[in-house]
């Protein structure tokens, strides 16, 4: 049976894999919707009490249209960041199985 490492729980819910097998394309895509959930929502939270502290100048419709404005930016710029990741992680899976391929044929 496959074992697979328990790692904490903010590793596994953003990179739960080892890195030695490439990742599928559900799996890569499920890591890139985690990465742009979980920093928009951050960054949206940590924006708030900012705008909030801009309520008696600014309406609360100015308030949600910042919050989501701030999650969608962190969103995309961290889901972006994560394609990336994939794509390296992926590349170094293939290198690293290619490496270990070599060995065994000597």
């Amino acid at each position: 049976m496959y074992d697979r490492p328990r790692f904490l729980l903010l590793r596994r819910l953003l990179l739960p894999y080892s890195g030695e097998q490439v990742l599928t394309y559900k799996q890569g895509l499920r890591v890139i919707i985690a990465w742009a959930l979980f920093f928009g929502l951050v960054l949206s939270l940590a924006s708030l009490p900012v705008e909030l502290a801009f309520m008696q100048t600014v309406s609360p419709q100015k308030v949600a249209l910042l919050f989501s404005l701030s999650f969608l930016t962190g969103g995309i710029i961290f889901g972006g960041l994560a394609l990336l990741v994939v794509m390296m992680g992926n590349r170094a899976a293939r290198i690293l199985q290619s490496r270990k391929a070599e060995k065994a044929d000597q």
